[in-house]
Parts: structure tokens; sequence; C-alpha cells
């Protein structure tokens, strides 16, 4: 798999100010999108799990070109030559995305064709009408005029009746009609409700029978109740993506207002990609072309299924030898232990929940304790993400309901949340809830909770940070951390980022915690200046990273500069990766490796050497919500918080990190000239994500923990065994 910015065979030539020390951000992120698909060639996952992953590349290829390209498309069309990175005007890059995307799609349709062969084998098939029985006809003529007909908007086309709107992401039918009482032409669409089911199951008697019949074939059969008195002769799908940035006006008065505004404008965004299938008649894949006006370049004729993304309707409950075996995830035994008491819990011991293996339901319990407890003053929460019925803001609601102070800090540009986010926060104030939406010109990332609760004749703070959203439904697939502390350093800390939040004031000393925009960078830099100058006075020296991005420049050049010191640098970064490997005399002791697997891997460490062997109770290890790019430095609220907890650095350091490095079942290693290859397996294969799902973490194992002080240096033996012998 090779999407990755060619070099020049001599990658030593290479210096330190070319820019081709970069891979480029949006090809990078096309290469990601490749591991993906290539997860649903993997026989390792049930077949359903594998069609699960073409869904998902093709959702994740639909807001690349709608946010990415689409704002490469706006600089060309402005005439604007600012380089990449790497070198590269928006025109160029246009050309290098086009000729790779036009493969990534070509992969997606080889792997479902491949697929749905494997899948009929077991006996899941899509029919097509041609396949059909007398009794499947009966169920679909029933079907289509009481769910399908009342929906479905025929529209002709003529001077009367211009080629209408189609939305974002829209799968419209195009028809050319023959008038059956004087041969006259007519073109028409039929739009395809996204509100209606594609895949339409058809009834079987047996359940190891499943198939389906797609919604335009099922139109295509009943046409003649929408356009009677004509005949088809030419027909075939098309699909359009539109620009869905959102431009809002900085200094509006009302920020609320002023988000609703362009958000009806992303609506009708512009055109950027139209893709239109093969089978079409040339005359009427004219007439689309010219009538929608996407870029030239931006035409795709697709051979297979448009709109690969609607695939995860295929996916059913009812064969589950198809899917992964179901996963409970485990609530922390340590908090049992003290009756379900998050609070006493913490003051015991700082704790760390490694999600999802660990439950979500620990944050949940942490709130609504917090809520429902009459010593609580007051609670803050930032919310980037969430759900429709979040129990977090349940939580928030009735602890301002039950008269405690509640200050939420809603971010209302997190993308495609916007409108979901600005509902939270009226739905929140009209509870009572103090709504802030934070600094016009920075998104609030930070996961943070900070609870103030009387004890005795004190005050004591209790905060969460977190490396993913307050989500409880994103938190079943993403592998994230929820730290909880009451840490009295940490705890001020996070007082004092909330009044930046809140009031803009910077705070004039922070003792444990940085944070974005202010801090996040120069520590980083700190952090690894010290590597290099272990490594240059011969002291132990390395660096290990678990991101989902590394695309800051001035960061992966400290990090080049740090490996010529002969710093060993290993990487784990799930996605875009500008930083090039292994190349003689500028990163030759870096490796970067990625995680594809069943879980999104979302979690951030970062974890420096400190002057001791890797890994050590010495290294200093953090966990953050940032990811290594520019925006996440400068142009985000985020936080880098350290672990001092010898039980919470040995889980994210011994156990977290080195099961990290030593997966080979999901990984995929990243090379110079900027190709990935998938990792070959050892002789004893190693999953993180399997390895996570059967073992308990060490903070959260309480009385099972009988000596934890033996029992985490014997954890510590035990994986420095494993991972040096894999290495």
């Amino acid at each position: 798999m090779d999407h990755g910015t060619d070099i020049a065979p001599a990658a030593a030539t290479i210096m330190p100010t070319d820019p081709a020390r970069f891979i480029n951000r949006e090809l990078s992120w096309l290469d990601f999108n490749l591991r993906v698909v290539g997860a649903a060639e993997n026989p390792r996952y049930p077949l359903l799990e594998r069609l699960r992953f073409v869904s998902i590349s093709a959702s994740n290829l639909d807001e690349f070109y709608s946010v990415r390209v689409a704002g490469l498309i706006g600089q060309a069309r402005a005439g604007l030559v600012l380089q990449s990175s790497d070198g590269q005007t928006p025109g160029q890059q246009l050309s290098e995305i086009n000729r790779c995307a036009r493969s990534l799609m070509a992969t997606q349709q080889q792997v479902f064709s491949a697929l749905r062969d494997e899948l009929a084998a077991v006996g899941l098939t899509i029919v097509g009408t041609s396949g059909l029985k007398a009794e499947d006809l009966r169920f679909l003529d029933t079907y289509f005029m009481e769910r399908v007909f009342p929906v479905l908007t025929p529209l002709a086309i003529d001077p009367a009746h211009p080629f209408p709107f189609v939305g974002n992401m829209g799968l419209v039918l195009a028809l050319k009609l023959i008038r059956e009482d004087d041969a006259g032409v007519m073109r028409a669409l039929i739009p395809l409700p996204s509100q209606i089911r594609r895949f339409i199951r058809l009834p079987d008697a047996s359940p190891a029978t499943i198939r389906f019949v797609m919604l335009e074939d099922l139109v295509a059969l009943f046409l003649d109740r929408l356009f009677h008195g004509f005949r088809p002769a030419g027909s075939g799908l098309f699909r359009v993506s539109r620009d869905t940035d959102v431009e809002f006006e900085e200094e509006a008065e009302d920020l609320v207002q002023s988000y609703e505004t362009a958000l009806k404008r992303r609506r009708r965004g512009a055109a950027i990609q139209l893709t239109l299938a093969s089978d079409m008649p040339e005359d009427l894949r004219t007439f689309v072309i010219d009538e929608v006006e996407a870029p030239e370049d931006e035409l795709f004729i697709e051979s297979g299924m448009l709109g690969l993304v609607d695939l995860k309707e295929m996916i059913v409950d009812d064969r589950p030898e198809l899917l992964f075996h179901g996963y409970t995830p485990r609530f922390p035994e340590r908090i049992r232990d003290f009756g379900g008491d998050c609070f006493a819990a913490i003051r015991n011991k700082d704790i760390i929940v490694h999600h999802p293996f660990e439950s979500f339901d620990v944050v949940v319990q942490f709130l609504r304790q917090a809520a429902g407890d009459p010593n609580v003053v007051a609670i803050k929460q930032t919310l980037y993400r969430t759900s429709r019925d979040s129990p977090i803001v349940g939580a928030l609601i009735e602890a301002a309901e039950s008269g405690k102070s509640v200050t939420a800090m809603v971010e209302l540009r997190a993308r495609f949340d916007e409108e979901a986010n600005i509902r939270l926060a009226r739905t929140l104030e009209a509870a009572g809830v103090q709504v802030v939406y934070g600094f016009l010109g920075l998104k609030t990332h930070a996961k943070l909770s900070l609870v103030v609760r009387r004890e005795g004749s004190s005050m004591r703070a209790y905060a969460h940070f977190g490396t993913g959203n307050y989500h409880p439904i994103t938190a079943r697939i993403y592998t994230d951390l929820s730290f909880f502390t009451c840490d009295p350093e940490m705890t001020r800390d996070a007082a004092r980022l909330f009044n930046y939040m809140t009031g803009y004031a910077r705070p004039e000393h922070m003792e444990q915690l940085a944070f974005s925009p202010i801090s996040t960078r120069r520590t980083i830099e700190t952090l690894i200046d010290a590597e290099i100058a272990a490594a240059r006075d011969g002291h132990s020296s390395g660096i290990w990273l678990k991101l989902n991005s590394l695309v800051d420049e001035r960061l992966i050049d400290q990090l080049y500069r740090a490996s010529s010191a002969g710093v060993p640098i290993i990487c784990v970064i799930r996605g875009i990766c500008c930083l090039r490997p292994g190349v003689p005399g500028l990163s030759e002791t870096i490796t970067v490796k990625s995680i594809i697997g069943r879980f999104l891997e979302h979690a951030r460490i970062a974890v420096f050497a400190n002057g001791a062997e890797m890994p050590s109770r010495a290294n200093k290890v953090f966990i953050s919500s940032a990811d290594w790019m520019a925006r996440n430095m400068d142009w985000r609220i985020e936080t880098f918080v350290p672990i001092h907890n010898p039980t919470v650095h040995a889980q994210v350091l011994d156990q977290i990190m080195a099961v990290n490095l030593r997966d080979d079942v999901d990984s995929w290693t990243l090379h110079a000239d900027g190709s990935w290859s998938k990792q070959p397996e050892g002789k004893h294969p190693v999953s993180a994500h399997e390895y996570f799902m059967t073992n308990p973490s060490l903070s959260g194992r309480g009385s099972a923990l009988r000596n934890p002080i033996n029992h985490q240096q014997r954890e510590k033996n035990r994986y420095r065994k494993t991972f040096l012998i894999n290495e």
C-alpha cells in the first residue's frame, strides 16, 4: 500500500530543511483510510465486521472530501499558492489526492466485491430484481406502497422545472423516460430519501438465509407507479459531495445565532465531488455533469456500488457468528471495594480507567454521585461531543436543579455536532446550568471535570482528565483513558484552567498541568530537549508516543534533531503521520507503527526516558487530549497531564504502551518512502485489543491486588521481559 509522497531512492540526501522531510498530510490521511480498508481484508475478522470496515472507510472518505478537499479547492479557486509543509501548492495537492483517491475507491470496490461473494457463500446476499420470487414481489409491492412511495418525490426536468438542489451525500436516480403516447423524451430525477433504509431485508423462513434488495432496485421495479405513461430508456445513480466547512462571524454579538446561520449555509455548500454510476448512459451522464457543476477534476465514474457507507445497514444481529464475539467492559474492582463510592476510591489512590475495556459507567457514576451528594457544592465540566440522551448532561441538570453551582463549557465548533451542541446548551441553560462557550478564536477540546466537595471543615476537589469525549456511545469503541485524582496540585490547576476558559484570566502559575495554547508546546519541547541532552551526554534516552495524528512541523523537526542525537523514538500513530521515519542522518532512530483493529485507537500518551531505561518507574509519563498538530498546540484548549502515581504510571507505561508496541496482529509499519506495510505476525502473535479485553488493568484491580508493590514489580518484570523478547 503506497499512497505516500515518493522520495528519491537516495533517501540520505534529505536535509533537515528539505520539504521532502515531511509526508503530505492529505496523502497520509488517504493512506490511513487505505489501512482501514486493509482491515476489511483481515481473515481473522468475522465477515460482517470486515464489511463494517469498508463502510467506515467510505464514511471517512466522504468527510475528507467535504472538509479537507473542499478547503483545497477553495484555495485553488482563489488563486492561492501557499505551499504545504512538503512544498506542494493546493493545485498540486489536489492532483495527487485525485490520483490516490481513485485508487482507494477502486480498492474499496474490489474488497466489497470479494466480501459480497464470501457473504453469499454463507447465506447473506444482495438480490437483484431478476432473482426475486413471486412471494418476494408481493412483499416488495406492499413495502413500496406503504413505506417508500409516500416519501419519494419524482422530479421532472424541463424549462418549467429546473434541475433541483441535491443535498450533501445525496443519492439520486437519474432517468431518461419516453412518453408512450407520442414518444416524447423527458428527463427526471428521483432523490432517494436518507430516511429510508438502503438495504431492504426480504422475509425468509430460515434465519441462516438473509437476503436484501437495494432501494434503488426497488424504485426501478415500481417505476410505473411514479411515472405512469412513460417507459424508461436509461437510468443511473449519482451522488454529490458538498463543502461542509462552517464559517461564522468571529465578532458576532450572539455566537449561537451566528452558528445557526452558518449551519444553514453549510447545507447548500458548493459541489466539490460528483460520482456517477458507470452504467449511466452517456447522454444522461453529460446532462447530470452539466447541471451539478462540480469541479471537472472531481468527477468520478464508479463501476460498483455508490455510497458504500450504507453497507453498515447489512450488519445484522441474528448471525452472531459473522460478528465479533460480545464483550462486556469490566467495572474497576477498586471502586467496588469502596461500595461504589467514587470519591472514597479516588481519595484512597489515583485511578485510571482504560475504555472501552473498562466501563465508561465509571465516569457517569462519578458525576451522578456528585449530582446527588449533598456535600458537593460545585461541578465544572467541558463538553465537546456527547450523545443525544447523555447521562452526563442528565447529571449536570440534576445537580443544577438541586441547587449546586454547575458550569458547563460547551464547544459549539465540534464538527458535525454543532447543531446538537446548540440544543444541548439551551437545555442546560433552561435547567439553571451556567453555560459558557469559551474563546472566539479557540476550540475547547480539553476533556475535564472538576467536583468540589465539602469534607469536614474543609473543601476537597476531585478532577477527571480524559483523552476522549464524554460520549457513552463512542466510549464503547474508542480506546481512551479517564484519569481521576484529588491531588491538590492537579485539582488547583484544573480550577485555574476552568477560570481561564470562563473568565479569560491567564493563570500566573500552573503546578503540574500543561495546557494549550499557553504551555503544551513549550513543555513538550523542553522534554524532547532533555532527551537530546541525555543522549549527547551518554545517558539513557528515549521517547515513546501514542497519538492519533503527528503533523506539527516544529515538533517533527525537534524529533528529527533528537534522532540525529541518537535518541531512540517509537511512535504509535493511528492516522495522519507527516514524519518520515528511518531516513539515514535524519530519522534513522525513529520507527512508526499504526494499529487498526476492532477498536478505534484514540488515547494520547507521551513517555520520556528521563535518564533511565524504558520502561522504568523513572520515566516521565503524560496523557493528553491533544494530538501533535499545530491546531492542538496553538489554537485549542487542551491538557497535557503528568502521571505520578506508581500504579497508574505502571498501567500506562508497562501495560498500555508496552502491549501497543508489541502488537503485531493489527499493526502496520511506515517506511522512509512514505509507504505502509502490514507488520508480519511473530511466532506468538500479540493483539493489543485482545490482550486488554482479557487482562484486568493495574489501577482498577483493587482487592484483587493483594500485595500491590510485589504484584506491580512482577507485572513490570513480565512486561519488560516479553517486550524485550519481541524486540
